[in-house]
């Protein structure tokens, strides 16, 4: 009977073992291919298109020419390699003004044609209407819709997915607000982590480590939102005082929630790594008449080096994937921070805020999908980096 529920117990293990490994493999399945899904996508609004003069040139537009073009930003043809001609847009909401309710018909079913014969009429134009309304053969060049290439989204510096006639997906803006919060988080978190844990583990009594060391692992057990409370209550008017800024919400001060949520890790971590120091090189340094101070400084802290250094890299990763506290404090400014004092937005916040409003399946809901792959992969090479330095670590301990 005992035999008998050994053989269960170990294949309830092994059952368990492999439909959490088979899970885990559909998720990320599941995500690499809604996230691919985006490079299948059109350029230009689907169902829509953009309807040029027939002696217009232009063939092909990126996304953000296109956007330039509908905001104005670019204004003359001749910047796109067409003719020097002014260029003039048209939307459907535009048609009350060119055209009469007659004209159009009750049920717009002049529409097309008369979109056609405006746009013949003035070489400049460039129309972005429904590519039902268009009549067949009308006599206008159309600008080629190619797929939504990975380098428009990889390289792209611009994120706006609800634009018209063409949504950017450009996530180098929220890549570098991600790494930028993150990398001053663990510059902040870092030396007052390493400190606490030299404290705890070689300064402080066995019953102020007996406090201190259940409080610090409580931290991690507060949920996300608290601190990001806290940020916005305390940390953004704070910095908005010091600096003198327009708004508080910034970098810095998604850097510094994120590295007070940091600290639990990494003091954990470290300080458990600084304990199993082995006793004799503490003594050995001890007797060669080194200083306690001097034992910490050139013996323990070097001997633990692997495992503060893996307590660091969880400290980031924690910081790489945090969503509402960051979400909460850094103003939610999808551009390029050129400095930590400016709003930004990272990836994990950016999925927080757009998913629930994406129609589901298409370009805005699989970009958010690949914003997912990304980060992914951020998190696999800080676990790599992680198991590196353990590794590392029991090949140095043998």
């Amino acid at each position: 009977m005992k035999r008998f529920l050994e053989k269960a117990v170990k294949w309830i293990l092994t059952g368990s073992g492999f439909v959490t490994s088979a899970v885990i493999l559909l998720i990320i399945g599941f995500l690499f291919t809604e996230g691919a899904g985006l490079f299948g996508e059109p350029v230009v609004e689907e169902g829509y298109v953009l309807a040029l003069n027939d002696d217009n040139p232009v063939r092909t537009m990126t996304a953000a020419e296109i956007k330039a073009v509908f905001d104005e930003d670019i204004t003359n043809w001749k910047e796109l390699g067409g003719p020097d001609l002014q260029i003039m847009t048209f939307r459907l909401e535009d048609a009350d003004e060119y055209f009469s309710e007659e004209e159009l018909g009750s049920r717009y079913e002049h529409a097309g044609a008369a979109i056609a014969s405006l746009v013949k009429s003035h070489p400049g134009m460039v129309a972005f209407v429904p590519e039902s309304l268009i009549p067949e053969n009308p006599g206008l060049n159309f600008i080629e819709d190619k797929n939504i290439s990975p380098g428009e989204v990889l390289g792209g510096k611009e994120w706006f997915p609800t634009a018209t006639p063409a949504p950017l997906f450009g996530i180098l803006p929220l890549l570098a607000g991600t790494l930028w919060v993150s990398l001053f988080a663990i510059l902040f978190a870092l030396p007052f982590g390493i400190s606490i844990a030299v404290y705890m583990s070689e300064v402080a009594s066995e019953r102020v480590r007996g406090f201190l060391k259940p409080v610090i692992e409580l931290l991690n057990g507060i949920p996300s939102v608290v601190y990001g409370f806290f940020g916005l209550i305390v940390i953004v008017p704070m910095l908005q005082q010091v600096f003198g800024l327009p708004v508080g919400e910034s970098g810095l001060a998604g850097s510094i929630v994120l590295a007070i949520m940091a600290l639990p890790t990494i003091v954990t971590v470290a300080e458990d790594a600084m304990r199993n120091c082995p006793r004799t090189l503490r003594e050995a340094s001890l007797a060669l008449g080194a200083t306690k101070w001097q034992t910490i400084y050139k013996v323990v802290i070097p001997s633990s080096m692997s495992g503060i250094a893996s307590g660091v890299v969880l400290g980031i990763g924690r910081a790489v994937g945090e969503t509402m506290a960051v979400l909460m404090v850094t103003g939610n400014a999808a551009v390029i921070p050129a400095s930590i004092l400016e709003p930004l937005r990272t990836i994990p916040a950016t999925i927080a805020a757009e998913l629930g409003e994406a129609p589901a399946g298409g370009a805005h809901y699989q970009s958010l999908f690949l914003l997912g792959v990304i980060l992914f992969f951020i998190t696999f090479f800080i676990n790599l980096c992680v198991e590196f330095i353990s590794s590392r670590n029991r090949a140095k301990n043998r």
